[in-house]
């Protein structure tokens, strides 16, 4: 029997779901009927290429009542297919190196939106106000409420964290319109890899639910290991399954542990190699300027305990630490902990050998500025730890420090 084709790099649902292409797709309907079913304005942070923006798409399609796509899927016999809502998409893809690229990002999104809707903003400049138009102009005009999706809604802010606050003034304006909007929202969900604080962006915005550690929510997004034994074993042939969960399995949000989507897919695509697939996709450049800017003290990584505000959002002006990994994808839930003072905290760890590996080797380059010299210190301590030649160790211990500034 020939495999299904791997769906690698593709985020459109309609694409997955095509007979013609035969794609195989992980059934998230059930999660999307509960939550679509019982909530209006929707929050979800995830790590980045975790499948936030395949499920975004399939929300889409669901609410665009395109039945035909859902066949053989949860859904399929309970959703009323017959109501067709109009649904407003913005989607912050491409380079944003400064707050004119964002700018232009952002009115292309607008534009798509008019196409698709058949509509026209009086005013074109202001993408604030023609947003706002637009989604009284939906309700008007196809007599239903109006679903807008926003995904990666903090991308415009990490990928330029250095001016942050120019670009979140911008962004805020952009999101304030929502609020004024309720008479005409269905639904509204936002995803993103962190949470910021309402203050710094979301400005009043106090009706987001977030569901970024609500438990029957915790496999929204990523593979489970039940998927990995029955989807995916015909895939897997002649793998070690145990040594699959330890490079790749391992995030957990309240839920069952997960595999990050990215890595399955292109762990089978290479030949079944264990290699960096989803790390090395984007240097984590901010984490290095805020180990370098705060002198963090690493081996706290290993036995990391934090309070549940924490984890819930942070100011720009304030990023901390623990959180940017927790919130990025580079330390997981490991334990959830009651105080004796009845206070929920949170044991976090690094989730996998992948992680663990790529964050140690990003922080060496960043300290000892010749890559080949830090692969020879790295084999050298480990030769000499493995044959317990202990003034070897010394030696390179040494020497490995003095090429640190």
């Amino acid at each position: 029997m020939k495999l299904k084709k791997l769906p690698i790099g593709i985020q459109t649902f309609s694409e997955i779901r095509d007979k013609k292409e035969n794609y195989l797709y992980i059934d998230k309907t059930d999660i999307a009927y509960e939550l679509l079913d019982s909530s209006k304005y929707i929050f979800l942070s995830r790590p980045r290429r975790f499948g936030k923006s395949l499920f975004m798409d399939t929300v889409q399609e669901i609410f665009q009542g395109n039945k035909a796509l859902f066949e053989g899927l949860y859904i399929y016999d309970k959703w009323d297919w017959e109501v067709k809502y109009p649904v407003i998409k913005i989607s912050w893809e491409g380079n944003m190196r400064n707050l004119k690229e964002i700018e232009d990002v952002a009115l292309r999104n607008l534009q798509k939106n008019k196409i698709r809707l058949g509509l026209e903003c009086e005013n074109h400049s202001n993408i604030s106000i023609c947003l706002d138009e637009l989604i009284q102009k939906s309700y008007e005009k196809y007599s239903q409420k109006v679903v807008v999706l926003i995904d990666e809604y903090d991308k415009p802010i990490l990928d330029n964290i250095e001016q942050a606050k120019l670009n979140r003034e911008f962004i805020k304006g952009i999101y304030s319109i929502l609020k004024g909007c309720d008479q005409y929202l269905k639904f509204t969900m936002l995803t993103g890899v962190s949470k910021f604080s309402r203050a710094s962006i979301f400005s009043g915005l106090n009706m987001l639910e977030d569901i970024s550690l609500t438990p029957k929510y915790g496999n929204i997004c990523g593979y489970t290991q039940e998927n990995i034994e029955n989807e995916f074993l015909p895939y897997l042939e002649d793998v070690n399954l145990k040594k699959l969960k330890t490079w790749y399995n391992g995030y957990n949000f309240l839920k069952d542990d997960v595999y990050n989507p990215f890595d399955i897919l292109f762990f089978i695509q290479n030949n079944k190699v264990f290699d960096n697939y989803w790390f090395e996709t984007g240097t984590p450049s901010f984490l290095i300027k805020l180990i370098e800017k705060n002198n963090y003290f690493l081996p706290k990584l290993s036995n990391l305990t934090v309070g549940k505000k924490l984890l819930n959002s942070f100011d720009i002006e304030n990023l901390d630490f623990e959180v940017v990994l927790y919130q990025a994808g580079y330390l997981t839930i490991d334990e959830v902990i009651t105080t004796r003072r009845g206070q929920i905290e949170y044991k976090l760890k690094l989730p996998n050998e992948e992680v663990r590996a790529s964050l140690f080797d990003v922080i060496l380059d960043f300290m000892t500025s010749q890559p080949t010299e830090k692969l020879k210190h790295q084999n050298d301590i480990y030769d000499a730890l493995m044959d317990a030649q202990l003034d070897d160790l010394e030696l390179y211990l040494t020497s490995m420090f003095g090429s640190i500034p």
